[in-house]
């Protein structure tokens, strides 16, 4: 039977570093060095009309300038095939059985059917995870108000419980209920019974 594998997120490409084809990197993993080791192979997340759509990506090596990552890749050797690169997002294979190694770090097959809770309180189950360039976005498909999207950040999505089948949230008021009718109401002005 052949293994089952996933795809991983690992980083997005930000910008050009240089002339040689250096690129700078925001990095979605917290073991850079074993995501990113010479040979390693990512394919690419970009728009369908990019030149770099269905290829993939493999790293020569990842350097530190100031505290931020650059990568070096294969056949990406000036800066305007850097830049051309830019905002691609970039995923791994990896076994779908395997753990990610990484606290805080899900794969979207885990997330997807999870029951969300508030307060306690069942509102829906995640149907999808929508990775974009700033922050990824749980779709929750909800009773009510149907599909409601949800920013993934700790501060919204505070638990993620995969054994237990279940994704806390505590979103702002307004999320998953319709605001609340803030209208004034209309005054009535009293007639004047002798005018």
């Amino acid at each position: 039977m052949p293994r089952e594998t996933t795809q991983l997120r690992v980083g997005r490409i930000t910008k050009a570093h240089g002339l040689k084809g250096g690129i700078k990197l925001e990095l979605y993993t917290d073991d850079p060095d074993r995501r990113f080791t010479p040979g390693a192979e990512f394919t690419l997340q970009v728009p369908s009309d990019s030149p770099w759509s269905g290829r993939t990506l493999t790293i020569d090596e990842l350097r530190w300038y100031n505290g931020h990552p650059v990568a070096f890749f294969e056949g990406v050797s000036d800066r305007t095939a850097a830049e051309s690169l830019a905002r691609a997002i970039l995923w791994v294979e990896q076994d779908a059985d395997a753990e990610t190694g990484e606290d805080d770090a899900w794969y979207d097959h885990q997330l997807v059917g999870l029951r969300v809770l508030r307060d306690g309180v069942e509102v829906g189950t995640v149907a999808r995870v929508d990775h974009l360039p700033a922050q990824d976005l749980l779709a929750i498909d909800t009773p009510s108000r149907g599909e409601v999207l949800v920013p993934f950040v700790s501060a919204i999505v505070p638990t993620v419980d995969i054994a237990g089948g279940t994704v806390t949230v505590t979103p702002p008021m307004g999320l998953f209920e319709d605001p609340e009718d803030t209208s004034r109401p209309e005054t009535v002005t009293p007639t004047d019974p002798e005018g």
